[in-house]
């Protein structure tokens, strides 16, 4: 018996967001997604970064054993590439990506998993979210604050405790051996799939949707017809016997790049002509047109005063300073202050000398009783909606400790 894998990889932008920073990638060998963070000068970039580099273990015949050694090497060369990057331009600070990765072997998958991206799996019938999300929310699952039903819906259910980003220290990724057979179908996805279409929305059209180009269409599409405020990306790996097939012809083996890492990563989304594209455009829409002539009496107003000009323009950034530093003392984020975790309102950093934040609250959390990747996170600081959300984050690691 000699397995393959009948493949197809989906991408689309969202009805929201400005540009693609998931990543994906589907081959002989290898599926993949990575979902990548930090706004768009950054997790587009940790995304592709990752596909680049796993990419190259597609066109490899390993054994069990070699197929995880090799995909937890290029996990790494990934990770060292997005820290040197971040280290060479100070304005990639903060970028990151979720990884979820499956590459064959025989009749082996070898898995790696960081983030809140997901592999689901199929067979005989029987559904199976095979991954569990890093995430704040699911830590909360398990420790038993909160519900499965509830994490579906929570607030939070995007804030992550694990990610491949721009922290040098050793970041612990999920890696695993799975056995695989015939008629299995994998589905790998980004949060913006799986956090807006239900699980058993999902499952239903993995089982009556045959051809794998065809499922993965149609996942996509749920998304769309949901509002997609997020970036979406499925792939499809359907487990096949090539010995059995007619002639002995196998699936296509021509890879598949999707998202930010391939060269049509600024297509718009297939939905924005739909009516919750339209309706996404007009909630989000911002700028008036650009083709709008500006008001004919309001120039010539300007042109007959002047000295108005500068005073407006005076007022304006003195009222956009003052309105900013409003902002700042409306957020809050945890970070660290004389070694310890702490609460802080307003962001990060300084404005020449003046100070944008201050300690709230202490806690007694040392930095020196937190794992590694905890300590960088910590440094790095996690930003939160309230003080309640802080103290959340708080709670979370005192438990883990």
């Amino acid at each position: 018996m000699f397995l393959g894998i009948d493949f197809a990889a989906r991408s689309d932008v969202g009805l929201v967001r400005a540009n693609n920073q998931d990543s994906g990638f589907a081959g002989a060998h290898l599926l993949l997604v990575a979902d990548g963070m930090g706004g768009a000068a950054g997790g587009d970039i940790a995304s592709s970064i990752v596909v680049g580099r796993l990419a190259e273990l597609d066109g490899e015949s390993l054994g069990p054993d070699e197929a995880l050694d090799e995909l937890k090497d290029a996990i790494a060369d990934a990770h060292t590439e997005i820290v040197q990057r971040a280290k060479n331009d100070p304005e990639l600070s903060g970028l990151g990506t979720t990884v979820t990765a499956l590459l064959r072997s025989g009749s082996s998958l070898a898995m790696a998993h960081i983030g809140d991206s997901r592999a689901y799996l199929l067979r005989d019938g029987e559904f199976d979210q095979v991954t569990t999300d890093h995430s704040f929310v699911q830590h909360l699952v398990d420790t038993g604050r909160l519900s499965a039903a509830d994490a579906e819906h929570h607030p939070k259910r995007s804030m992550l405790l694990r990610v491949l980003g721009d922290m040098d220290a050793d970041v612990p990724v999920d890696i695993s051996v799975r056995e695989t057979r015939p008629g299995d179908r994998w589905m790998l996805c980004s949060d913006g799939l799986s956090g807006v279409v239900s699980r058993d929305t999902i499952q239903r059209t993995m089982i009556e949707v045959e051809h794998p180009a065809d499922c993965a269409d149609a996942l996509v599409s749920l998304a769309l017809a949901a509002g997609a405020p997020d970036n979406v990306t499925c792939i499809i790996g359907d487990i096949v016997d090539i010995d059995t097939s007619p002639d002995g012809v196998g699936p296509a083996t021509a890879s598949q790049i999707v998202g930010s890492a391939a060269r049509d990563r600024h297509r718009p989304s297939q939905g924005s002509e739909s009516a919750a594209g339209k309706a996404a455009k007009l909630a989000t829409r911002e700028d008036p047109d650009e083709d709008e002539e500006p008001s004919r009496w309001s120039s010539a107003w300007l042109r007959v005063r002047p000295w108005l000009l500068p005073s407006i323009a005076l007022l304006i950034v003195l009222a956009g300073a003052w309105g900013g530093y409003k902002w700042t003392q409306s957020q809050y984020f945890v970070g660290e202050d004389n070694g310890q975790v702490a609460i802080f309102r307003g962001i990060a950093g300084d404005v020449g000398s003046f100070n944008l934040n201050s300690v709230i609250a202490d806690t007694t959390v040392s930095l020196d009783d937190l794992a590694p990747f905890e300590r960088e996170r910590i440094s790095a600081t996690i930003r939160v909606d309230s003080v309640a959300d802080a103290y959340e984050v708080v709670g979370a690691l005192e438990a883990d400790r």
